[in-house]
């Protein structure tokens, strides 16, 4: 049997892997423990691989891999076009993937306050399919879904407002961690909480990811090579992922040290990457790693309500963005360009640079901003005030009150599973959660509640 992988995979397909025990791959579960996603084609088995995106891969009929040969390599050979003509490449190449992608499908549109959906709404704008666009909030929380309705409302789609509850991870979380399989948090796919309703929707989904990372700098302008692996590390690692990952490295006796590994790692996958540009290296660098180890896993939660489609992940868009030059891609000029076209659209709000739109965001800074932060200020502290605190972060809904915490408790403090993740450490790392600080330990909580869920499906006897 022939599996060939796109250049991002819209799914994780595995393997058997010939010459290997069935034996846990503990230094690949330090590397989740620290970064939230699995690297390379590691698993939480030696015996078992994810495959490797754009290659050919040959398995036999018991589903052991036999060999994986490359049909794509990350570049970076840019054209001498003006960006006049790359913003029209840009808009042709975004309007046919999408028309292929959903023909005459009626289309469902998850609306956000940023730039990649409002991409996709406009090329919506213009084609003739029914589009059921939807977005959500955070109870209280920012009112994201103000700024998708009138998107929504300016391109003519009917439009859902859904609001993500306190506590509804734990009716959902078996059935979660059956989807994702472990290789993700509980606290990313936030979709998870609306599932019942978005089945009730007809059509397929048209699925935004990675657009901001295809159509954005690689890396800051600024950076010299020497900083690239610091900055790397600064941005996988997670806030006291690298402390816990080494406590488990420690209890596990593994050889050498934690950060080292990951380190080595990381140089590892740069180097297979030739690409002299070092934002067009780091680009591919992100997209070979955690845009198919790390975004790719939660499309299954999408996937289970209705088909989905990818327009910033097809093949022709990624060979597309080797073509371009680095200037034209920094700061999200194309993205842009193309939603200033549509006046009206470009007037809502950037909710990356609230409360300023793709006309004057630049003016996102002090003192111009000065009103809206104080505003946002006294405003999150009246919530507090009226026993309403505001949320920004979906792991508030889930792991913060009474209810949460005895969900929460329940599975950290397993007897199996503090038999594999010793009490003492888990014990650790929600003291600091509960009377420390709780957004730094807020990753290691959801990791060690993921890692409990995976261990009750996968490794607890009776």
């Amino acid at each position: 049997m022939t599996i060939s992988t796109s250049i991002i995979p819209n799914k994780l397909q595995f393997a058997k892997k010939t010459g290997s025990e069935h034996a846990l791959h503990l230094e690949a579960i330090c590397v989740f423990v620290a970064t939230g996603f699995f690297m390379d084609d590691n698993t939480f088995w030696h015996d078992l691989v994810c495959l490797a995106p754009a290659h050919k891969h040959e398995l036999d009929v018991h589903g052991y891999l036999l060999k994986s040969t490359p049909i794509f390599k990350w570049h970076y050979a840019p054209r001498d076009i003006t960006f006049e003509t790359a913003l029209e490449e840009y808009i042709a190449l975004l309007t046919k993937i999408t028309k292929e992608q959903v023909g005459n499908s009626p289309v469902i549109l998850p609306l956000s306050g940023g730039l990649d959906s409002r991409s996709q709404a406009l090329i919506f704008k213009n084609l003739p399919n029914t589009v059921q666009a939807f977005s959500y909030a955070f109870q209280n929380g920012y009112p994201e879904h103000h700024i998708a309705k009138k998107i929504a409302t300016n391109c003519g789609f009917d439009f859902e407002a859904f609001t993500i509850p306190k506590g509804y991870l734990w009716e959902s979380i078996d059935e979660l961690s059956q989807l994702l399989a472990g290789y993700s948090e509980f606290t990313h796919p936030r979709q998870m909480a609306v599932l019942p309703k978005l089945k009730k929707m007809e059509g397929i989904f048209s699925l935004g990811h990675w657009g901001d990372v295809l159509f954005d700098r690689g890396v800051p302008e600024e950076l010299q090579e020497s900083d690239v692996i610091p900055f790397l590390l600064k941005k996988m690692v997670k806030p006291k992922g690298m402390e816990l990952a080494e406590k488990l490295w420690q209890n596990w006796n593994l050889n050498g040290h934690f950060k080292s590994y990951l380190i080595a790692r990381i140089e590892t996958g740069l180097d297979a990457i030739k690409i002299d540009d070092l934002s067009a290296k780091v680009r591919a660098y992100k997209s070979s790693q955690w845009a198919h180890r790390w975004t790719t896993t939660n499309l299954c939660v999408f996937e289970e309500a209705h088909p989905i489609t990818m327009p910033f992940y097809d093949n022709r868009m990624c060979e597309f963005i080797c073509t371009l030059p680095e200037a034209y891609l920094a700061d999200r000029r194309l993205q842009i360009a193309h939603l200033k076209q549509d006046k009206a659209l470009s007037k809502i709000t950037w909710q990356e640079n609230k409360p300023f739109s793709l006309n004057s965001y630049q003016f996102n800074r002090s003192p111009y901003n000065l009103p809206y932060r104080v505003f946002s200020k006294l405003k999150r502290v009246g919530q507090d005030f009226i026993g309403k605190p505001y949320v920004q972060r979906n792991w508030e809904l889930q792991f913060l009150g009474s209810e949460n915490s005895k969900q929460l408790e329940s599975y950290l403090f397993e007897d199996a599973f503090n038999q594999w993740i010793p009490e003492r450490l888990v014990k650790d790392v929600y003291q600091e959660f509960k009377h420390g600080d709780a957004v730094a330990s807020s990753h290691a909580v959801s990791v060690l509640l993921t890692l409990s869920l995976w261990h009750k499906q996968n490794l607890k006897t009776s």
